[in-house]
């Protein structure tokens, strides 16, 4: 094998890894990276084990020695020096050490982007956009006298539901939009919107 076709070899394994890894696929290797693999689509970053979690230099809580950053520095790594040494007379530990240094510049820019893009502290969820008190739905299974039905809410641009009892224990129709009031053990307490603003008989048509 020649120096050319290890160079190729890297390139298109890292290649791969990175292209599997983006896209959120397990890769078992047999020596394990302390760090962050990261999942395509949602940009979620899951965490192995405590090791390195915290230590210093680990922005965001990645350790830039995880799985991504290695496939990347891969096909940088491998790119380089195929090219160099394909199409260059550069002197051959020259070449390699300008290899070395591109795949560590790819890697990094990589290792940025993952702690300071998907794993910003800053996109951290804040707790104020789940409380359920005073949150707007309607009853999708009506409450009896002191039972249980069903909410469906909107929050955080989802569609959720639970269970939903009237915070008066009186029977409120299906259909009928209410308001959270308070919200304890998984169940939503709430109280009708016409009686809480004093307008007509609450129910939708």
């Amino acid at each position: 094998m020649t120096w050319a076709d290890f160079y190729f070899v890297c390139f298109v394994v890292g290649f791969v890894l990175s292209l599997l890894a983006f896209l959120g696929v397990h890769v078992h290797l047999p020596f394990h990276f302390h760090g962050t693999h990261l999942h395509g689509g949602g940009g979620h970053g899951a965490g192995h084990g405590g090791h390195g979690q915290g230590a210093a230099g680990n922005a965001g809580g990645v350790s830039p020695f995880n799985f991504v950053t290695f496939t990347v520095f891969l096909a940088w790594f491998g790119g380089t020096g195929f090219l160099l040494t394909r199409y260059s007379r550069m002197w051959f530990v020259a070449g390699l050490g300008l290899a070395v240094a591109v795949g560590l510049v790819g890697s990094y820019i990589i290792y940025v982007f993952m702690a300071k893009v998907l794993m910003s502290p800053d996109a951290v969820l804040d707790p104020a956009d789940f409380r359920m008190e005073g949150v707007l739905g309607y009853l999708s299974n009506p409450i009896r006298e002191g039972g249980t039905g069903e909410l469906i809410y909107t929050q955080a641009g989802t569609r959720r539901t639970c269970g939903a009892r009237s915070d008066e224990g009186v029977a409120i129709p299906k259909g009928t939009e209410v308001i959270v009031t308070r919200y304890e053990r998984g169940l939503a307490y709430v109280r009708t919107w016409d009686e809480m603003t004093g307008t007509g008989d609450g129910r939708q048509g």
